[in-house]
């Protein structure tokens, strides 16, 4: 008899159920990080005045996510849980799969909410995301009456596990639904190239590559679920190995969900808009003169055509040029009429200030800009 023999059950565990147990815990890892990284983020949202749909959604998979996979963890690593049909383990089992099937349900919401959003409240693309919500609702709820416990050896914990191969279809409708997704906004970014051509890279920073990078992740974690559902072959009915991955797939689907929100452009109420949907209609330009007289309201102001410098030609100007545009401008320039606070109209030099223009135009530069702060 070797040592290994000797060891209680709870330390001799099969190779599939042991690396379970590491999956789990890198689970729990991935949770607790999360949970730290956002907390910032979550505070500064939860100060935001109004309560939409996404901000709701957001603190609920905030609190739920991390409540969820303590719970399971336990059952999972105590070794006092009995698989005895009167005890623990037969009145726990189901917690994980209906938990995680209402997690992967507020996801997926989130997920309608933005793509409708970014297909300018397109009602074609919500049915179609509507519909295949509700096909996972519908298929995650009937299979978790298909589940049932992992008989292992006492000590081992409580683990949930399909009764038939089928029930992995529990994870092949959410999988759909976020292959969807992912091709839905991979599809409207293109789109928006026939209305301002920009380079791969640009289009990712005007878009956000969270966009890009969380729904790709969210849809190849699944897709390795998947695999490990209908690929791998387990070794007999108290092995593991279909469902080892299922954790860290709704851990992560979440995290990442959470991510989407946070990467909303402007406000959050009906899932925020693309990038491009504020310059369709044209740009405007504004100019503002800006006085150093309090109270001064310009009443008359000269519409002649003043400089307009880019950022490259300020680089690119020596200062000579400066010098020279200067005198062009101080003698080009039209007095303008500003009206004081008792009424007295005075007359001004427009070149004497500062005029400022601004192009109200979005891009992919000042939007990473702004949430990168």
């Amino acid at each position: 008899m070797s040592i290994v023999d000797q060891l209680p059950p709870s330390l001799n565990l099969p190779p599939h159920l042991s690396a379970h147990k590491y999956f789990l815990v890198c689970t729990l890892t991935v949770a607790a990080w999360d949970t730290l990284v956002l907390s910032p983020r979550t505070w500064r949202l939860l100060k935001t005045p109004g309560w939409p749909t996404l901000k709701i959604l957001f603190h609920f998979l905030r609190v739920f996510m991390p409540v969820e996979f303590v719970i399971v963890a336990v059952a999972f690593f105590d070794t006092k849980w009995s698989q005895a049909v009167s005890l623990s383990c037969e009145k726990f089992y189901l917690f994980e799969p209906i938990c995680t099937a209402i997690l992967l349900a507020a996801a997926s919401v989130v997920h309608v909410i933005r793509v409708h959003a970014i297909y300018d409240k397109n009602r074609t693309i919500l049915y179609g995301m509507g519909a295949l919500f509700a096909l996972q609702v519908v298929v995650t709820a009937i299979c978790c009456g298909f589940y049932r416990t992992v008989p292992l050896l006492e000590g081992q914990g409580c683990i949930a596990g399909p009764k038939h191969n089928w029930v992995g279809i529990y994870w092949v409708a959410p999988t759909l639904f976020y292959t969807v997704s992912f091709a839905l906004a991979l599809i409207r970014s293109f789109k928006s190239l026939e209305a301002k051509p920009l380079s791969p890279w640009k289009l990712m920073l005007r878009d956000g590559l969270n966009l890009y990078g969380l729904l790709q992740a969210i849809f190849l974690v699944n897709l390795t679920n998947m695999i490990f559902w209908f690929v791998i072959t387990p070794t007999g009915p108290s092995d593991t190995i279909k469902t080892i991955v299922t954790s860290i797939a709704a851990v992560l689907t979440t995290s990442m969900t959470l991510r989407i929100i946070l990467s909303v452009r402007g406000s959050l109420v009906q899932g925020g808009s693309f990038a491009l949907s504020a310059s369709q209609s044209g740009s405007s330009r504004t100019t503002h003169v800006i006085s150093t007289r309090t109270g001064g309201v310009p009443t008359n102001v000269s519409t002649h055509n003043g400089h307009t410098y880019t950022l490259d030609d300020m680089r690119s100007k020596t200062e000579a040029d400066w010098a020279n545009n200067d005198k062009a401008s101080d003698t080009e320039a039209k007095p303008v009429i500003f009206e004081g606070p008792d009424g007295e109209q005075v007359q001004r030099n427009p070149s004497v200030g500062v005029k400022i223009t601004i192009d109200r135009q979005v891009g992919y530069d000042d939007a990473y800009n702004g949430h990168a702060k």
